[in-house]
């Protein structure tokens, strides 16, 4: 009997880009299979199954009810921050450097 449970319908999913052993790798995919489900699903149902049983976890995120999830910018917000960082590069980088780069040396 598998112990991740049935899909759900209506969940709101986000992008999550990580790393992971390869052991681990393997085994995700392996469940994946196994379940007929995709390796996202998998990883969800073990973080809601396992982190539930934390009860130190549980008590902390009561106390602790805000979002620890960084904040995702906007593609408007995204380019105004990049053009934010590129000006400050350009105010920060030495007179001789500024010169260098407008003339293309």
């Amino acid at each position: 009997m598998p112990l991740i449970k049935p899909r759900t319908r209506g969940k709101h999913l986000v992008r999550h880009i990580t790393r992971l052993d390869r052991e681990n790798n393997e085994t995700l995919h392996a469940y994946a299979e196994f379940l007929g489900e995709p390796t996202e699903y998998v990883l969800n149902q073990l973080i809601e199954s396992m982190l539930a049983k934390d009860k130190e976890f549980v008590r902390w995120r009561i106390e602790h009810p805000e979002s620890f999830a960084p904040r995702r910018l906007s593609p408007s917000n995204q380019d105004r921050t990049s053009r934010l960082v590129r000006n400050r590069m350009k105010e920060t980088s030495a007179p001789s450097e500024r010169i260098s780069a407008a003339s293309g040396v």
